[in-house]
């Protein structure tokens, strides 16, 4: 055993379009806050970070600029991020007495070259000695107890903020794959443009996250769930309260969750026939924050007459991933890149 792995603890990171979670060996997930960054411009340093710095979006003065600097699964500001991922870094390591850490961060599968040597530099540079990096539907697999090293086929479809992708598993390495930019926030959009259009009401992305959260489903219900909400008269411009049904929540997301089922049903049309027979007998899991969308799993099983389970805990299905890999480097190697060691 090395004099590095007596003192140092190593760390697994989920870079997600609307969250980031980390986890450090032996303490499970330590931080999981929004994936927004506030830098002082004239500075050019970090004002603050996650939740505090959700607080500043829309609300900042003119030298300091709150992002969100993950859009659609890809990183949009890379300068924005590489901060983000130094500080949080920083953070952690010094709570947790991490030392020099051998980090593996999720990132998402279309993450160009550069934005690799960025992710690997910020990690590098907040005081990593090993970065890794893995694509996240298959640190998904990982985090959701799937047996990736196995010479079978398992299908993920990870339904996170910014992108869905699906992916088909085999010997450790991704064999087929897809993505499209539809998923979590997505739905939020359809939720609120549904409510302007046939409510007159014009309401906020953290409203139409809850209305998800409490109403959404993939499939309409036999009982019917309502709930008040708040938000600007269209046409008076005032403050205006109004009821909305978990019909008309599965109605305005209905095509947007239909592109979702259609992607897993194409990813199984590419797939090789052996493995497609093992997706047949072993199912499809769900994982992301969409899994949580009610009956989005009976919907996907009645379409492709295959069976859908959600994985425990799929939020954390990611940042789990990245642990479990951390832990296992060397069984599951094939399934990271770009290894750089400092």
């Amino acid at each position: 055993m090395s004099l590095f792995s007596l003192v140092s603890k190593d760390i697994g990171i989920d870079l997600g379009t609307s969250n980031i979670l980390i986890t450090v060996k032996g303490k499970g997930i330590v931080l999981n806050e929004p994936a927004v960054v506030a830098i002082d411009m004239r500075k050019n340093e970090i004002v603050a970070t996650g939740f505090e710095a959700k607080e500043m979006l829309g609300r900042t003065p003119e030298q300091i600029r709150a992002v969100k600097p993950m859009k659609d699964g890809v990183i949009a500001d890379l300068t924005a991020t590489s901060l983000m991922i130094r500080n949080i870094m920083n953070k952690v390591c010094k709570r947790y007495n991490c030392g020099k850490p051998r980090v593996v961060v999720g990132v998402p599968s279309g993450i160009t070259e550069v934005e690799e040597r960025a992710v690997q530099e910020a990690i590098t540079s907040a005081g990593a000695r090993e970065v890794y990096l893995i694509e996240e539907p298959m640190a998904a697999a990982i985090g959701s107890g799937l047996d990736v090293a196995e010479p079978t086929g398992s299908m993920i479809v990870d339904i996170g903020g910014g992108t869905t992708e699906v992916a088909v598993i085999s010997l450790g390495g991704i064999v087929v794959s897809d993505s499209i930019k539809v998923a979590g926030n997505t739905l939020d959009q359809d939720i609120i443009n549904y409510i302007k259009n046939n409510l007159d009401l014009a309401v906020g992305d953290t409203t139409a996250e809850q209305i998800k959260i409490e109403l959404g489903c993939a499939i309409p219900q036999v009982s019917k769930k309502t709930m008040e909400i708040s938000g600007r008269d269209l046409n008076t411009g005032l403050p205006e309260t109004k009821i909305i049904t978990s019909e008309q929540v599965c109605e305005a997301m209905e095509v947007s969750i239909s592109k979702i089922v259609e992607l897993v049903k194409t990813t199984l049309e590419k797939t090789p026939p052996e493995l497609a027979a093992d997706i047949v007998e072993r199912g499809i899991t769900l994982a992301g924050g969409g899994a949580l969308i009610k009956d989005i799993d009976m919907l996907i099983s009645k379409k492709t007459e295959i069976p859908v389970y959600v994985a425990e805990h799929p939020l954390e299905c990611v940042a789990n991933g990245t642990s479990k890999t951390i832990q296992d480097i060397e069984k599951l190697k094939i399934a990271t890149m770009n290894i750089r060691k400092r």
